[in-house]
């Protein structure tokens, strides 16, 4: 009996790893995810090594000796076809540091929960209504002593522990966690190959299905995030994603770890980019030992 076992789960691991070397999915059809659901996988580009493109910026902050600027290309949003325009200079310091999964998650939970309140609120025994009077006698009755019908122990009573709202859930991360996971989230998306650099928001139709079509047509991916300098975007480009549920645009002093690691792709302009660098460099430098000393936020940029 011992022995039959033994083949039998012999014959079934056999199986399995045959089928899995062979491509074959061991699960069944219904835990299988449909061919159409899966990506394709990506391969980061390459920059042109022949060919005789502009460097449109380089890098204004100065950059340690042991450093070398990263180099982008830059494409524009006239038309639906991919055609690099230039190349840009990105910062190291901003856009290729450390991976730091931890400081990701610290700051990503902070920006949910920093605004959070909870409203949950509870009623104790006094807030109760009724049972303002003694249900019955202290002796004689032959049960237990009770005072109030809206004790905790009876069913309708008070709560005991129980959540008394509004509950703030606000408390403020230290100045440069936050900033370091801005130069991660930039760094990651870099990394990854998620980071495109336009030359400006400028398309030549505010028809949302041009907008789709492009995002599409390069294979940026299901969520675009658009970001650009300034509160006032091109008329063309706000009504196109006026509707658009999966391509956001925002200025470039609202961007944040939270929306960044929500869309897939990150779309920055030339002037994001120099935006970008100039305040988060900024912070590395801000507290200046030489006295007199200067409260944050006094010496802005």
């Amino acid at each position: 009996m011992l022995r039959i076992t033994l083949v039998k789960c012999g014959r079934s691991m056999a199986h399995r790893f045959m089928s899995s070397v062979g491509g074959d999915s061991a699960l069944p059809s219904n835990l299988r995810i449909p061919t159409n659901l899966i990506d394709v996988p990506r391969t980061k580009r390459a920059l042109p090594l022949n060919a005789d493109l502009p460097v449109l910026r380089r890098c204004e902050e100065d950059i340690a000796a042991h450093l070398t600027p990263k180099q982008a290309l830059v494409e524009s949003l006239a038309s639906r076809d991919f055609k690099p325009v230039g190349l840009v200079d990105l910062h190291p310091d901003v856009f290729a540091v450390q991976a730091r999964i931890d400081i990701l998650h610290e700051v990503e939970t902070w920006q949910r929960n920093f605004k959070r309140i909870s409203y949950a609120k509870t009623k104790v025994r006094s807030e109760v209504r009724g049972g303002g009077r003694k249900p019955w006698n202290q002796k004689g009755s032959g049960r237990a002593r009770h005072g109030s019908i809206r004790s905790p122990i009876w069913r309708g009573g008070g709560v005991v522990h129980g959540p008394r709202g509004p509950t703030s859930y606000y408390y403020m991360l230290p100045m440069k966690v936050r900033v370091q996971g801005l130069k991660i989230a930039l760094s990651s998306k870099f990394t990854q190959d998620y980071l495109r650099i336009v030359d400006n928001l400028d398309i030549p139709t505010p028809d949302p299905q041009y907008l789709v079509d492009l995002v599409a047509h390069r294979h940026w991916g299901d969520s675009v995030l658009i970001v650009d300098v300034g509160e006032e975007f091109p008329e063309n480009i706000t009504q196109a994603t006026a509707n658009l549920k999966k391509i956001s645009v925002i200025p470039a002093v609202g961007i944040n770890v939270h929306s960044m690691l929500k869309h897939e792709t990150l779309v920055l302009t030339l002037e994001a980019v120099k935006f970008l660098e100039k305040k988060l460099l900024w912070h590395d430098l801000r507290y200046s030992p030489i006295y007199p000393f200067k409260l944050p936020y006094t010496d802005l940029p």
